[in-house]
């Protein structure tokens, strides 16, 4: 199993770091190792002092794929999830400077939160407007539609298969919109798509 991660897709996400706006989608990965298992606290590692949440839409691939043409690739995916792909700001700041790969600050151990479950993709009167939001003790902090996206899921899904084989279980996250901030010890975590709540995390 594959998680994909697409970076860079939301424009206020991207002003709010400073970066350039892409000109395509921004594509990276985390190894399986980084899925934060189920019922477990995020515990912040000792190499970093800035671990950010980033909250995504997630898609999970149903049948195998290459050189997918983006009208077909709604039919890959039966289900739409919500994640957390926490980020070692400043090892990825870093990192950045000196033009080196990113996945020491996104790859890390419990680096990838997996919703505690899947909605259906037919809940939704379309992919392309979906809402959700995370809240960190009680505040929404980060919200969003994917209407707001660069390039929308069916598209990622067409870019990300030109390059990588897609298989049955792979994970796509989409990309977060802004208002990514540092997370505490103490801190709780809880993602929304509409009124469902797909993850409660604590963060130690």
């Amino acid at each position: 199993m594959k998680l994909i991660c697409i970076g860079r897709n939301y424009a206020k996400h991207i002003e709010e770091l400073e970066n350039e706006r892409p000109e395509h989608p921004v594509v990276f990965l985390k190894p399986d190792s980084s899925i934060l298992l189920k019922k477990h606290p995020f515990v912040i590692p000792p190499f970093s002092n800035d671990i950010h949440h980033e909250v995504e839409i997630l898609v999970k691939i149903t049948k195998i794929g290459k050189h997918i043409n983006e009208k077909f690739a709604h039919t890959y995916y039966d289900e739409i999830g919500l994640g957390i792909d926490f980020t070692a700001r400043d090892l990825q700041s870093k990192l950045k400077k000196k033009g080196l790969p990113w996945e020491k600050a996104k790859g890390f151990d419990g680096a990838a939160v997996i919703g505690d479950f899947w909605l259906a993709k037919d809940l939704f009167k379309t992919v392309d407007d979906i809402s959700f939001r995370l809240e960190k003790n009680g505040t929404t902090v980060q919200e969003a539609s994917t209407r707001q996206m660069l390039w929308k899921i069916d598209a990622l899904i067409s870019y990300v298969s030109q390059y990588f084989t897609l298989k049955i279980g792979d994970i796509i996250f989409t990309g977060t919109p802004a208002g990514v901030a540092r997370v505490e010890e103490g801190d709780k975590l809880k993602g929304y798509i509409g009124d469902n709540e797909l993850f409660s995390i604590n963060v130690k």
